[in-house]
């Protein structure tokens, strides 16, 4: 049998550093997926690293065509839409939410934290489930699984599978989304499916990746080959690293974006503009509602 040690990792062929810049109502991102430097990378749209004060968030606005993914690193958000759904995320909760055919919603602080810190997906949906109904997976912290491969490293397992620990995460698009976080001078190496595309991004400290060490530091995003390989070789050196694992199978579909809006056509983002402002198919109450949160 051959060690897995021996497996030829993937490597690093791009790296985008995360610039900070504002968006939805006093917030700040650091925008990975989705900078002129990297549009999207087939399933992902967009990953934003975001602060956001008590006074700031992202009020009332609408989605189609795909999920959004709310991983919270520090303090509290809270959540309400159109059709009801109201809720709170803290530190290490997760809320998958499938916006589908259409979902209005607002996303805010909470306003007795001094700050929200956390990290927001969006992930494009297959042709065949873009006008699907609304979801929500929502785990808190303890209900994610965990494996620890050797001491000093700990891989929280949001979706897919690490190291024999898998999720109990429904994914529309293939996707695996691990939360690494490596004591300095450790080495671990990831299964991948031959097929997924994938990245690193970089929240604390400094991570090696792949045969020849490509060196990614904090607020970096990290792009992996595409060349079948099954695995990706990650080490620290002389400090400790925390950063996510993200890969998912690529749809190979068309992407027509209009800000909140992903779809497959032109034509169908024009329609779906018509139905927001006349509230039709999916977004009937959106024109008259208003969240108490924002």
């Amino acid at each position: 049998m051959v060690s897995t040690l021996t497996r030829t990792s993937r490597s690093i062929v791009k790296s985008v550093l995360s610039r900070e810049q504002g968006e939805g109502a006093g917030a700040r991102v650091r925008r990975s997926i989705g900078r002129p430097e990297l549009r999207n990378h087939d399933p992902f749209l967009m990953l934003d690293e975001f602060n956001v004060d008590k006074n700031g968030g992202f009020p009332d606005h609408p989605h189609r065509g795909f999920e959004t993914v709310t991983y919270m690193l520090e303090g509290q958000f809270q959540h309400e839409d159109f059709a009801g759904h109201k809720g709170t995320i803290g530190p290490g909760d997760l809320q998958w939410m499938t916006a589908g055919r259409g979902i209005v919603h607002s996303e805010m602080p909470v306003k007795s934290q001094t700050r929200a810190h956390g990290l927001q997906l969006w992930i494009n949906l297959p042709k065949d489930h873009k006008m699907c109904e609304p979801q929500y997976q929502e785990l808190l912290d303890n209900e994610i699984p965990r494996a620890t491969p050797e001491e000093g490293v700990t891989i929280k397992v949001i979706a897919g599978e690490s190291h024999g620990v898998e999720s109990k995460v429904y994914t529309r698009t293939p996707t695996m989304y691990l939360d690494f976080k490596m004591d300095k001078n450790k080495t671990v190496e990831q299964s991948i499916p031959a097929s997924y595309t994938g990245f690193i991004y970089v929240l604390k400290g400094t991570a090696f990746v792949g045969d020849q060490e490509f060196e990614g530091k904090a607020h970096h995003t990290l792009t992996f080959s595409e060349d079948g390989a099954e695995t990706i070789k990650i080490r620290t050196k002389d400090e400790d690293a925390h950063f996510v694992v993200i890969a998912g199978e690529p749809l190979k579909e068309p992407i027509f974006q209009h800000g909140p809006f992903v779809m497959n056509t032109r034509e169908e983002i024009q329609k779906t503009i018509l139905d927001y402002q006349f509230g039709h198919n999916g977004f009937e109450r959106a024109r008259s509602w208003r969240s108490t949160i924002a």
